[in-house]
């Protein structure tokens, strides 16, 4: 009887492991399984996943597995949820960790319970292994919908020479928004009206552009979104307010900061090639930084306003609904095998992303990787103050709802406060349908 329901929970639910643990595999051959991946950051990360994946096939003659590059972390989910409809899913994917709760209110996530069940743990030894700030972006409901693999936060990068050059202290980096503030204006300059060297630059772009303003109203003291519910987000509030007006404020007024929205890639380039001093981005551009700045560097917490505070980002891996009972199970194998302790150090030292596994960290070769690199400390560090990232019903257009208004007024064609109501207004017309079958659905 327990087999029968367990099935028909499986079959209802899309593809649940359940059914994984009650069928044997009966493939004479290899499993075949895609694994779906996005390169959401500069640097070489296409290359170090073919690495990966040749290896996890050499060491498991039963399973092939073969990476599919899906682009950016947009990207990503649409052609996984394309792939979901056309009953043709891959057996992995490493999905943007914020995206987690949309898919699961969609059923288009695999529950991972019954899988953690059948290696005879728990969730909450399984859950152990990763940092506890990663773990409320894996955890939906009680239960476990993605396994942290490469995840971020955002830092503060400092050309050391030029910090020198202006008479700064690199060694005692800006710890407050004034600091930073005052910082930008002393690395900042001109040739007349032409800007030769900019202060800061901050990225934004789609899903970039959220996610920096998160960082930056964290800061400030303030929240993007309800935590506990997918349906509210808080972006006409005094804490955002403050946040758009500073950023605002260092493009127009201080005149530290290039106008105009700027894609991550361009903010790194514009890092190496000198033409910026200081600039905000994840972590997972630090082994880029490593390898191609010509000068030296520092990086360092984001500064505050009113609280240190960053958010979590980066991705889990998933399975998505729909995959069937043998290719569940070898995506299980995969997906533990690349966030075990000695793969999560491996991709750590090749990317920049931090190993979410925290005994990665003891493993001897990150031990004297990290002596040798000890700027790859800083965003383990700063997970003392992190928080989850940014997650609601339809995450991807109510974070543009945001996105779109933040960069007219970085065009400067909008002021904070008149985008912000506007991005409020799109956000509340676009989470309407959830709210009316939740907190409005009443008795």
């Amino acid at each position: 009887m327990l087999f029968t329901r367990r099935l028909m929970l499986g079959l209802a639910m899309a593809g649940s492991i359940v059914s994984a643990l009650a069928v044997p595999a009966m493939a004479e051959g290899p499993t075949e399984i895609d694994l779906f991946f996005p390169v959401p950051v500069d640097g070489k990360l296409a290359r170090d996943m073919g690495t990966l994946i040749k290896e996890f096939n050499e060491t498991h003659p039963a399973i092939k597995a073969t990476a599919v590059y899906t682009g950016s972390y947009d990207d990503t989910l649409i052609k996984t949820r394309a792939s979901i409809k056309a009953g043709k899913p891959p057996a992995a994917v490493i999905m943007s960790a914020n995206f987690l709760l949309d898919m699961q209110i969609e059923n288009e996530l695999t529950n991972l319970d019954g899988l953690i069940a059948a290696d005879g743990t728990t969730k909450e030894k399984f859950l152990g292994q990763f940092f506890p700030a990663l773990q409320g972006n894996a955890v939906i409901d009680r239960s476990v919908y993605g396994v942290p693999f490469h995840n971020s936060t955002p830092l503060l990068y400092i050309n050391a020479d030029k910090a020198k050059e202006a008479g700064l202290d690199p060694s005692k980096p800006p710890q407050t928004w004034a600091e930073l503030t005052d910082w930008a204006k002393k690395l900042t300059k001109r040739e007349g009206d032409k800007v030769t060297q900019w202060g800061i630059a901050i990225p934004c772009a789609y899903d970039y552009c959220g996610w920096m303003m998160e960082t930056l109203t964290m800061t400030n003291g303030g929240r993007y979104y309800n935590e506990e519910f997918g349906g509210e987000v808080y972006y006409d509030t005094p804490s955002m307010l403050g946040a758009l007006t500073w950023w605002n404020d260092l493009v127009y007024k201080h005149k530290v900061h290039a106008p105009g929205a700027t894609p991550g890639p361009a903010v790194s380039t514009s890092f190496i090639s000198g033409n910026a001093a200081m600039m905000m981005l994840s972590t997972g551009s630090l082994t880029y930084v490593r390898d191609n700045a010509k000068f030296n560097y520092k990086v360092a917490f984001i500064p505050r306003n009113v609280r240190n505070a960053v958010p979590i980002g980066g991705a889990s891996l998933i399975v998505p609904a729909g995959v069937e009972a043998d290719k569940q199970k070898a995506a299980w194998t995969l997906i533990k095998w690349m966030t075990s302790p000695e793969k999560s150090a491996w991709w750590s030292r090749a990317t920049g992303y931090f190993a979410p596994n925290m005994a990665a960290y003891k493993t001897p070769d990150m031990v004297d990787f990290l002596n040798k690199n000890p700027d790859a400390k800083t965003a383990v560090e700063q997970l003392d103050v992190a928080k989850p990232w940014f997650a609601t019903y339809k995450t991807v257009p109510v974070r543009k709802n945001l996105e779109d208004e933040v960069m007219l007024v970085l065009n400067g064609k909008k002021q904070p406060k008149e985008a912000l109501v506007a991005a409020q207004k799109a956000a509340d017309e676009t989470l309407k349908p959830y709210n009316a079958e939740t907190s409005l659905k009443l008795p």
